[in-house]
């Protein structure tokens, strides 16, 4: 596909969710499946290996018959689509960089190396290696709350003077990049976009996705045309993951768990609340509460990608990179 750039990346981006089995293999049967619903729903782009994605507990095998999928697949869709070669090795980091370009997605997502914090010339050594490896195809930097190595405004504008390479990054806020949303295409966590929108933010890897693809696109949609509307709608947004799912966090439950209840909730996928070892899982009898209080919250957001309603709370139906430390 056309590689993106700061200007063209923007939007509602929809992280692919993985369904876990059992024995904690993926199904790739049902992953395929959800990418073929996710490429209905008129999201701006799909992305992998995020931490919605648990890149961190991919094999090498499954990093590669993984994005193999996603690019037949987005490719055939007209769909833009980045493949994440995240990896808390730099080493394993630089060599799934070099499969991914192979692929020719928009652009390559990473992170970076994690086990120890990174000085600001060693952060851009790091990225300048990875923009090497990439071969012309432009990386977007995720720099989560998380992160052991925090990229603050400083460190940013260096990197924007430095590497053209690097077209974008998601962050926690739009202050951290502040000056700088006309050079870097800037994303932020999903249910903080009305807000960051206003500020200069160009998109969100979309929480709300996971709960809704269509209607995150329908939101964004509502941010240009009618911004007070998509303000209030952000604040119920905000209200019901404070309620409902940010005690699921303070329970100990990792994003991508949440992530995948979010999914559940919106009952658009049979993706599962299932994460790999050794995180918990949210157990499925605590879905139908928390569908029940979104319906009540947000329901403008909780319709199919085809437009229509999917059953109400309690009705059946299956139960199937939001910082939610923030």
């Amino acid at each position: 596909m056309q590689t993106l750039t700061s200007r063209s990346l923007t939007g509602i981006w929809s992280p692919l969710l993985l369904p876990v089995t059992m024995s904690e293999s993926i199904d790739f049967d049902r992953l395929d499946a959800t990418l073929e619903t996710v490429l209905g729903t008129g999201v701006h782009g799909v992305y992998t290996n995020g931490t919605a994605s648990e890149f961190h507990t991919l094999t090498e095998a499954e990093y590669d018959r993984l994005h193999e999928l996603v690019a037949a697949r987005c490719s055939a869709a007209g769909m833009p689509y980045q493949l994440g070669a995240s990896h808390p090795s730099g080493q394993i980091s630089l060599a799934r960089i070099r499969r991914a370009v192979a692929l020719r997605p928009g652009a390559v997502q990473i992170v970076l190396p994690d086990w120890l914090p990174l000085r600001p010339s060693e952060v851009l050594a790091a990225l300048g290696r990875m923009a090497e490896a990439a071969d012309g195809v432009p990386l977007v930097l995720y720099n989560p709350p998380y992160a052991k190595t925090q990229v603050g405004p400083e460190l940013l504008a260096r990197i924007a003077d430095e590497l053209p390479a690097v077209i974008g990054i998601k962050v926690p806020g739009v202050a951290v990049a502040k000056g700088l949303t006309d050079r870097l295409s800037v994303f932020v966590a999903g249910h903080t976009l009305a807000t960051a929108h206003r500020e200069g933010a160009a998109g969100s890897y979309s929480n709300v996705s996971c709960m809704s693809p269509a209607g995150a696109v329908r939101w964004f949609e509502q941010m240009r045309a009618d911004p007070p509307a998509a303000a209030e709608l952000e604040a119920r947004l905000r209200a019901f993951l404070d309620e409902h799912i940010a005690p699921l966090a303070a329970e100990g439950y990792c994003d991508p768990a949440l992530d995948k209840t979010l999914c559940a909730v919106g009952d658009w996928a049979t993706v599962g609340t299932r994460v790999r070892w050794p995180h918990r899982s949210v157990p499925e009898a605590r879905v139908a509460a928390l569908r029940a209080a979104a319906w009540r919250a947000v329901p403008e957001l909780l319709t199919d990608p085809a437009g229509g309603r999917l059953p109400a709370p309690g009705a059946g139906g299956g139960g199937g990179g939001f910082f939610y430390t923030l």
